[in-house]
């Protein structure tokens, strides 16, 4: 005889719960843990292999890990105890603020991700948008780096598209773990981002605790070897000239420098990164700002534009008619060497007192800051426009145009800069740049003359303001000659 047990509705409801929790958290969540673990040593297998890359053990450890390593800091929490004392916080709510801000920083490194997904997106979003071009790399000084060092690459910031145009470009020999602003939160981004081994900052934070615990993470980062790509000026260009460096990160790197090499200890390398666009996805919201009484689009209206412009280039491509935005360009200069500039100043950073430190933080950032302007390349668009600049009101002939833009050329390179001439023809280079301003209207041509918009002036300016420092842009057009 066969029992029948009978059970409310709500009774069966809440069993099967409990048993599709434990059927998940017993037998589906060790499965894919186990899936993702062996995908991600694959991955580490394969790019040891063949791009001959090792990965700091500090970029491999678990997250939780490296969390708990930085809250119990004696650093850290040397200064929650104080901060406890003189802002009569209790010690639990202290550490609380703590452990948040230490999950807020700390990324959680990802090797599938960022070369199975993060990299194929940063190619395949670089190479959609632009033509994109690595110019001078100073491979001999390269090649003299001590492979233990802590490489930082110190980079100019126009556009946003930096971070992929420069960790695709850099993932043929490591890895970079980028210092990104708050814009970045939000979801799913974030989870991107973090898993791409970046960590977020609050660039405007005077929160000396919070600063306390990201200096902490900078410098534990820095000690282990890790590669880092940060933004001195720490912000996009407005008008697109260079900004004046800010001195928070490096400072934070340079703070604990030790430059002896006792113990293992690595040397600080900084490589300046010049980076140029022949067009910047946000030039006309940056220009935006040098006007702060101006009224600006609102959130949603702004969303309205960007997808106004994605649906506009995605027609483009199904009609097949759309152009990239022309060139974009990266060069990697000369490093720069910390423990050799601190012996050859006799200098202790560790042993200097906060104005000494924050002195020479900042002959440091300037020295790199003119690295970094050095090695900007000169594109088309750039060489076009800082012509045209000179003297708005004339319309000038493309012959004229032409010949001051050889002229230019010519000066540019006595100079030492940079230039990359597509296809090695400067009269190429110079079609595609003229061509690009006329495409946007920043540029009008009538009767065969060409002469800048004049709403357009300021858009203009943020190209030539680009390589306006490198020199070789003061020659009148009328009178320059064309290059033998």
């Amino acid at each position: 005889m066969t029992a029948t047990v009978a059970v409310p509705r709500w009774a069966f409801v809440i069993l099967a719960g409990f048993a599709g929790w434990a059927v998940l958290v017993l037998l589906l969540v060790p499965g894919m843990r186990w899936f993702f673990r062996r995908r991600i040593k694959l991955v580490l297998h394969q790019i040891g292999a063949r791009l001959n890359i090792e990965l700091p053990s500090f970029t491999l450890t678990r997250r939780q890990i490296l969390i708990d390593r930085l809250f119990h800091d004696h650093k850290v929490q040397a200064a929650a105890a104080a901060h406890a004392v003189v802002s009569n916080e209790t010690l639990g709510d202290v550490w609380r603020r703590i452990d948040r801000y230490a999950r807020e920083i700390v990324p959680s490194f990802n090797a599938y991700v960022y070369y199975r997904v993060g990299y194929a997106l940063a190619r395949a979003a670089a190479r959609a948008l632009y033509r994109v071009r690595i110019g001078f790399v100073d491979e001999a000084a390269l090649a003299r780096v001590d492979p233990k060092s802590t490489i930082v690459f110190v980079i100019n910031h126009r556009s946003n598209m930096d971070y992929v145009l420069v960790a695709f470009l850099a993932a043929e020999r490591t890895t970079l773990s980028f210092a990104v602003g708050e814009w970045a939160r939000i979801w799913p981004l974030q989870q991107l981002i973090r898993a791409m081994g970046a960590y977020f900052v609050r660039r405007s934070s005077g929160d000396p605790l919070y600063r306390t615990v990201l200096s902490r993470y900078v410098q534990m980062a820095s000690e282990a070897g890790v590669t880092q790509a940060v933004f001195p000026e720490g912000g996009l260009t407005v008008d697109g000239r260079l900004r004046p460096p800010k001195f928070g990160l490096l400072d934070y790197m340079l703070k604990t420098f030790d430059e002896r090499e006792e113990d293992g200890r690595r040397d600080l390398v900084f490589i300046p990164v010049g980076l140029n666009y022949d067009r910047v996805l946000e030039d006309r919201s940056q220009l935006l700002k040098l006007h702060p009484d101006a009224s600006r689009p609102g959130r949603l209206h702004g969303l309205g534009i960007t997808a106004g412009f994605f649906l506009h280039n995605l027609s483009q491509i199904l009609r097949g008619g759309r152009h990239r935005f022309g060139y974009a360009c990266v060069n990697f200069g000369t490093p720069f060497s910390v423990r050799a500039y601190a012996r050859d100043r006799g200098l202790h950073f560790p042993a200097l007192s906060d104005a000494e430190r924050r002195t020479e933080v900042g002959i440091i950032a300037t020295r790199l800051m003119d690295a970094i302007g050095s090695v900007i390349p000169v594109l088309p668009v750039s060489l076009v426009a800082s012509i045209l600049a000179r003297d708005p009101a004339r319309a000038l002939s493309e012959l004229e145009l032409k010949a001051a833009a050889h002229a230019s050329i010519s000066e540019l390179e006595a100079a030492g800069a940079h230039i990359y001439i597509p296809r090695h023809d400067q009269d190429y280079a110079f079609g595609v740049g003229l061509r690009m301003l006329t495409l946007r209207r920043i540029v009008l041509e009538e009767d065969g003359l060409f002469r800048p918009a004049p709403e357009q002036i300021e858009t203009l300016n943020y190209y030539a303001n680009a390589i306006s420092h490198l020199g070789g842009n003061r020659a009148d057009p009328v009178m320059a000659s064309p290059k033998k």
